[in-house]
């Protein structure tokens, strides 16, 4: 039996590992591999800021990868989170009865809806804001170069 309120937790705490890929999926699930290639890069872009500074142009490419990858798993957590009990067991719990425990919204699952709601977009602005910051100061630093 897959759990709701499981997935939804998994979703946002390990989205970004593809935690809740391989729990509802299993393994052999494509996706839940390919999750941690963005946040690796995320991560790498960090580093990059740490160690060269902000003006590095890589790292401007891959830190929104991170945040993108992490409010695209809170998104998810919201989604399953949301899904009717009768949809979900459909889906994930199908010998199961339409109404079965597993499928069923409880109050960690609310919890888990609010706070993927919360930090998801959060993250999800703050992406958004670095990437256009560093674009336009982009710009701009361009033009002075032509004008000059």
């Amino acid at each position: 039996m897959k759990n709701k309120t499981v997935a939804a937790w998994l979703a946002f705490l390990g989205g970004p590992l593809g935690l809740h890929r391989f729990y509802l999926h299993g393994l052999s699930d494509m996706l839940g591999w390919l999750l941690p290639i963005p946040t690796a890069l995320g991560l790498y872009g960090i580093q990059r800021v740490q160690a060269l500074g902000q003006d590095d142009h890589t790292s401007w490419i891959l830190i929104p990868l991170l945040g993108f990858t992490i409010a695209g798993c809170a998104l998810q957590a919201i989604l399953y989170g949301l899904t009717p009990p009768e949809k979900w067991n459909a889906r994930f719990n199908a010998a199961a009865a339409p109404d079965a425990p597993a499928g069923r919204t409880r109050w960690a699952t609310i919890f888990a809806i609010g706070l993927a709601l919360m930090i998801g977009t959060t993250v999800l602005m703050a992406s958004l804001a670095f990437s256009f910051q560093r674009y336009f100061e982009y710009q701009i630093e361009e033009a002075r170069k032509i004008s000059q």
